[in-house]
């Protein structure tokens, strides 16, 4: 597992262990990383930093507010404006307030061209000589429409106001004149002096000055900032420690703190302390973050340095991006196509109406108007009246609809039980509404792991002792059994009554103490780690630095190997009921390239013995010769990662009390070593842990959150490519990847280096060929990079991601820009550094087009920043619609970059959920929210838009052909109410409910049938095609709607002997077989019919009728003649029934083209809806079948052997153990050598 690594050059590759930089660099790392350069002399080891002061440009006085404006820290903020350049602490996401909503809101509505233009058009309407409708035909549905709109903004806002308010009024005890005084978060300024309490959030970036544990030990937990809910811990400064723990001491305190800028690294701080002119270094282990929890410490003391916007965790949140969706986008272009068709129909029109007046109108007397008009200017008006007629071609309430609609799929999702967990008692939130359709559009997921692909949660399921291997379910007789019961563990009290173990034959066999191996295996448990313990209200409390640690010794505590206490140099344990004191002579801790822990401890009977754990790949190499059950404990080891357990090997060895006084002076001297002292000590390490005698195997479970397997395999059968991102270690990081079935035993899998070598011959070869054939637009298209057969994976970490993408030559190349004032080209263009931009640009294409030729790519020990450029390079190079979710602060930055952010909501952290557009529960919910909701709603807002432009064009284009036989004069074919109420009343209601309600198929053959989420990746159901394909079956219509009533009344008697054939008789007839078109269209393209869908067509004709009746009646005449002037019109028309017969062939003729079509498509071109749909009944049976048959447990059949060691441990506890700075202060009564455990050296203080 652990190959070498080396790059193309030859030289060592990036560490795989190490989290790589991001781009908010500090001048300090700059100035070390210049080491590497070739062009630089190598430079002295970092220097002390003091001789470093212009490095630290953000200076903060202690209890002094003044300070922070003096002049020296004012920046500008407009012309002569300033103000502090310290941030204050409050948050703001919300947009408007009382006094900008109005303004703020208008401006923003008319940035949109479509109501810009209709905001055009009711300026030209109230022009009387260009006008033929009234002003009140464009004016109302202006209103409803932005009213709708503002509504529904503010309702947003507000909600934002409310968790800005939420976050801002939180309470936090703040020193002010001399004493500590309750103060909201807002109101904190850098500088203040703030005491914080147990379970309190950590408000700002605070240096820790003090605690009530011992040494101003403070344990935080992070899960707000990674998801991770192991505690970790923060140490003050020994100084602030001793001088700082009275109300008074604070008061007085006024060191001043030089450190470097805000910056977005969460894994690294750099400063300095003044105080009564001593320096005193700082790191991280001295800051709280914020978004941090204090956990197990009363109460602690800090000093702000970053406030609000300056604290890591907001600058870790990436700018808040405006999200459109794709079809936004091309709704928009097909506005500006209708925009264009609109304005070369209505010149057309002009230019007819010139040519007419010229030819018939201005010969003809009974037309003179009494305005001596050229036929130009008469043209000239005539187009800007035919914009005005023909202006409903771009639906006004377009948008207003489709507003209305993703508001109501936005509550569908907000209401749905089945995305809603009662443990939790969290449901699904869509905290946007604009963005719904694009759920139906992914194409690839970026997920992080810990707290979202899993619980972080460990679970000791399995171990091999001697060879024999336990944790599957059997009774105390060693029974096998296939459903067996957990481990009663009454007999044990001080037992965690929530562990689970099934296997009863291996806690009866420890019991009866007749098995030495089995008692090692768990003495062994219980001492051999870092872990903390508290004594609470009689309950033993664990304090571990992994959840795996913590895992172990809780698992040797139920089997009566309890882990009570420690001091510096002793560990006490319970031994099936015997207390025993161990004395620990040395512990080793565990790190990345160990991948073991040892520790040497002497005991009561003076043996000495070496206890030591750790991945199997490093312990098998330093068995001993004569070690037993190496091949039964290598095969238990290939069953527990078949299973995807994570292992870790134990064993001890013996050591005479001689060969250990000689191991101990030459440590002692690597301890104290000035020249790279880890090395020293590593050399000691591997000395003493060799001949190992192996005792057996613990398999720890992590537990995945429920269904994720499943999740995954159901959105890669939708063609969605799932990558994860992740801080973790590369070998937890692949251990998931096996666990959820993303990975799979038939992948090749390939890591940084073997992509490094394929991008640099891929580059190599493009340097080598002619220089045309690789330039832009021109460029062939590229070979596979895996043209053999069979799946491929792509592992790679993020410093090896920065060396691909030349992130790390970016950096020392600016290093040298500010240096030498000048670029420098790179001196050997083979030497792997771009040539320039353009080749830096091909090397991100090329690793993209890699990346996407592979099933499954995880990405680990990468940064936030890294996170969200992974998103953006694909975002980028592959146009594909990509979905972010994670659950903690570093995922906020990838989820606001990529097009949909979803956020896990429930756990402790909630900073991922204020930055998300969809929040849920459990990982699982995604494949319910993309392959349901998601497909529905890009279903619906397809089918909603296609209808509407449709019957726009149909009811429009009618004036187009009514023109030439009104001499191109903009007069309008219909009623003028009838234009009005069209959109808002006649046949807006039926299409909206398709948009609510229609679906193909029920959400239960949605998950069944994945293949069917494809059509909205390849954006089938909506594009130009579309659009057309409307267009022309709106013109179509608009034929048939005109030209067959024009038929029917050319030289027609009625039965009364009165001739029908006037012009509203005419607009009656066509305005009545558009309306019965147009519902009965919808009709047809309704696939999910509900008794609302039934209600709101007949409804809609209904309406029609009723107000058409009213509006022609004589009543409203007598009231309004000057508007309602259709007197009689509709009584006198529709009691004729030639016209009744002319209706019903209008609607059947347009009708009939659409019904064969769809027949024709439904029966010869099926798609696979169509072919779901015909056989719904037959699946919902198999489906009702499925759930009853039981589904067996995922099992990972791998033949070839891989380690399936991943623990998740990073440096432990060890320095703080064997200072002695964890152990508390006890009463100086009891005295003795209590007190010394506080003595130690300074320059050990100072390491630590």
């Amino acid at each position: 597992m652990n190959r070498r690594r080396a790059d193309s050059q030859g030289s060592l590759g990036p560490d795989d262990e190490a989290m790589p930089y991001s781009d908010d660099e500090t001048d300090d790392e700059l100035d070390e990383g210049s080491e590497d350069e070739v062009e630089e002399p190598v430079e002295a080891p970092y220097p002390p930093v003091e001789t470093r002061p212009h490095d630290m440009g953000w200076k903060v006085k202690a209890n002094n507010r003044p300070y922070h404006h003096l002049p020296e820290f004012q920046k500008k903020v407009f012309l002569c404006i300033k103000k502090s350049k310290y941030s204050g602490n409050a948050i703001k996401t919300y947009k408007y307030n009382v006094l900008t909503f109005l303004p703020l809101n208008l401006y923003e509505q008319f940035k949109r061209a479509a109501n810009l233009y209709f905001l055009a058009l009711l300026i030209l309407q109230i022009i009387p000589e260009i006008s033929t409708l009234p002003w009140y035909t464009t004016l109302i549905p202006l209103v409803v429409v932005l009213g709708i709109t503002a509504i529904k903004d503010l309702v947003d806002d507000l909600a934002r106001h409310r968790m800005d308010k939420e976050i801002n009024n939180r309470k936090c005890d703040v020193l002010l004149n001399g004493r500590f005084q309750e103060s909201k978060w807002m109101d904190i300024q850098v500088g203040d002096v703030v005491c914080l309490k147990k379970n309190d959030f950590v408000p700002a970036d605070i240096l820790l000055l003090s605690s009530s544990n011992p040494n101003s030990l403070c344990y935080v937990e992070t899960a707000e900032l990674d998801g991770e809910t192991n505690l970790k811990f923060k140490m003050g400064l020994r100084v602030t420690d001793e001088r700082l723990q009275e109300e008074r001491q604070l008061a007085e305190f006024d060191a001043l703190i030089e450190c470097e800028e805000p910056n977005n690294r969460l894994d690294k701080f750099i400063g300095t302390m003044l105080w009564d002119r001593e320096r005193y270094p700082l790191e991280l282990d001295n800051m709280l973050l914020r978004g941090c929890k204090i956990r197990n410490t009363e109460k602690c003391h800090g000093l702000v340095i970053f406030a609000g916007g300056d604290t890591k965790i907001m600058r870790n949140s990436g700018k808040t991006r405006f999200k459109r969706t794709k079809i936004d986008e091309l709704m928009n272009y097909m506005v500006y196509t209708i925009f264009a068709l609109l304005i070369l129909v209505s010149a057309g029109l002009a230019i007819g109406h010139s040519f007419w007046y010229d030819a018939i109108g201005s010969k003809a007397w009974y037309l003179y108007d009494g305005k001596d008009h050229a036929s130009s200017y008469r043209g000239f008006l005539s187009f800007w009246g035919y914009i005005i007629v023909l202006n409903t071609m771009v639906p006004i309430s377009l948008y207003v609809s489709v507003e209305v609609i993703r508001l109501g799929q936005s509550k569908f999702i907000n209401w749905d039980l089945q995305m809603y967990l009662p443990e939790k008692d969290t449901a699904a939130k869509a905290r946007t509404t604009t963005l719904n359709e694009q759920l139906g559009q992914i194409e690839y997921i970026f997920s992080d792991k810990t707290g979202t692909l899993t619980q972080n949660i460990m679970q000791f399921k399995k171990c091999t002792i001697a060879g024999r291997s336990y944790g599957d379910p059997t009774t105390a007789e060693g029974v096998s059994l296939e459903r067996g019961k957990p481990v009663d563990w009454s007999w044990n009290r001080h037992a965690d009554r929530k562990f689970q173990f099934m296997d009863n034959f291996l806690v009866a066999h420890v019991r009866s103490k007749k098995d030495k191996d089995a008692l090692e295996f768990f003495k062994l448990l219980s001492l051999c780690h870092t872990v903390m313990v508290e004594d609470k209200d009689g309950e033993l409390v664990y304090q571990a630095a992994s959840p795996d640690e913590g895992a172990l010794v809780t698992a040797a505590r139920n089997f009566g190997f309890v882990f009570l206490s420690r001091t510096q140099d002793t560990i006490t344990i319970m031994e099936m009921g015997q207390e025993a004191t161990y004395e620990m002579l040395a512990l080793l801790d565990f790190n990345s390239d160990r991948k073991r822990m040892s520790i040497i401890l002497k005991f009561p009977d003076g043996r000495i013995r070496l206890y030591c754990k750790g991945a199997d790949t490093v312990i098998y190499e330093r068995l001993a010769p004569n070690c037993r059950h190496k091949d039964s404990t290598q095969s238990a080891l290939d069953v527990f990662a078949n299973e995807t357990l994570r292992t870790l090997c134990l064993c001890y060895k013996d050591i005479s009390a001689d060969e250990y006084e000689a191991w101990s002076r030459q440590h002692k001297e690597a301890q104290v070593t000035m020249v790279d002292r880890d090395a020293a000590l590593d050399r000691m390490y591997e000395q003493i842990e060799n001949n190992l005698m192996l005792i057996g195997a613990t398999a720890i479970e992590d537990k995945l959150q429920d269904g994720v397997p499943e999740t995954i395999s159901k959105l890669a059968k939708a063609d969605i490519k799932i990558w994860v991102l992740t801080g973790d270690k590369k070998e937890t990081a692949e251990n998931i990847g096996y666990s959820c079935s993303l990975l799979t035993n038939d992948m090749q899998i390939h890591y940084g280096e073997d992509v490094n070598e394929k991008l640099r011959i891929r580059q190599a070869n493009r340097r080598n060929e002619p220089s045309s054939s690789f330039q832009r637009g021109k460029r062939k298209p590229a070979e596979p990079f895996f043209p053999e057969p069979g799946k491929n994976a792509l592992i790679i970490t993020g410093g090896w991601l920065n060396e691909i993408l030349y992130e790390k030559k970016k950096k020392r190349r600016r290093l040298r820009l500010r240096r030498l004032g000048k670029r420098t080209p790179p001196s050997n263009p083979q030497d792997g550094q771009p040539m320039n931009d353009g080749e830096k640009e091909m090397r991100q294409i090329d690793f993209v087009d890699m990346a996407c030729e592979c099933e499954a790519v995880i990405c680990c020990r990468v940064t936030p920043k890294q996170k969200a450029n992974v998103v953006t390079l694909v975002k980028k190079y592959k146009k594909a619609v990509t979905l972010s979710i994670g659950d903690g602060a570093n995922d906020v930055n990838m989820i606001k970059t990529a097009d949909i952010g979803v956020g896990i909501s429930g756990q402790e952290g909630m900073q991922a959920v204020m930055s998300s557009d969809y929040a849920f529960a459990q990982f699982r919910y995604l494949q319910r929210l993309l392959l349901v909701h998601g497909r529905w709603s890009y279903i619906r807002m397809c089918k909603f838009l296609r209808f509407f432009f449709f019957k726009n064009f149909a009811f429009t284009l009618v004036h187009f052909w009514y023109s030439f036989f009104s001499g191109f004069s903009s007069q309008i074919a219909y009623e003028d109410w009838f234009i009005t109420l069209y959109n808002l009343a006649y046949s807006s209601l039926p299409v909206l409910l398709v948009g609510l309600l229609d679906q193909d198929v029920n959400d239960r053959l949605s998950l069944k049938f994945p293949k069917l989420y494809i059509p909205g990746q390849q954006g089938t159901m909506f594009n130009y095609k579309n659009f057309f394909i409307s267009l022309f079956h709106g013109i179509f219509v608009s034929l048939v709607i005109f030209f067959i009533p024009y038929g029917a009344f050319l030289q027609t008697m009625g039965q009364d002997g009165e001739a029908p054939s006037d012009q509203q008789s005419f607009a009656v007839v066509a305005a009545s077989s558009l309306i019965f078109t147009v519902n009965l269209q919808i009709s047809l393209d309704t696939s999910y019919w509900t008794f609302v869908n039934c209600f709101a067509v007949l409804g809609s004709i209904a309406i029609y009728f009723g107000i058409m009746f009213d509006i022609h009646s004589a009543g409203i005449h007598v009231i309004f003649p000057s508007v309602f002037t259709f007197t009689g019109a509709a009584s006198n028309a529709l009691r004729q029934p030639y016209l009744w017969l002319t209706i019903l062939l209008t609607v059947g003729i347009s009708l009939l083209p659409a019904i064969c079509i769809q027949f024709l498509y439904k029966t010869i071109w099926p798609s696979e809806g169509d072919k779901v749909q015909r056989n719904r009944k037959k699946y919902e049976m198999e489906l009702e079948e499925e759930e009853k048959r039981k589904v067996p447990a995922f099992q990972r059949d791998r033949r070839s052997r891989r380690s399936a060691y991943a623990f998740s441990h990073s440096r432990g506890y060890a320095d703080l153990i064997s200072s002695g700075r964890s152990i508390r202060r006890r009463p100086p009564a009891r005295g003795g050598p209590q007190n010394s455990i506080r003595e130690f050296p300074q320059r050990e203080a100072e390491n630590i």
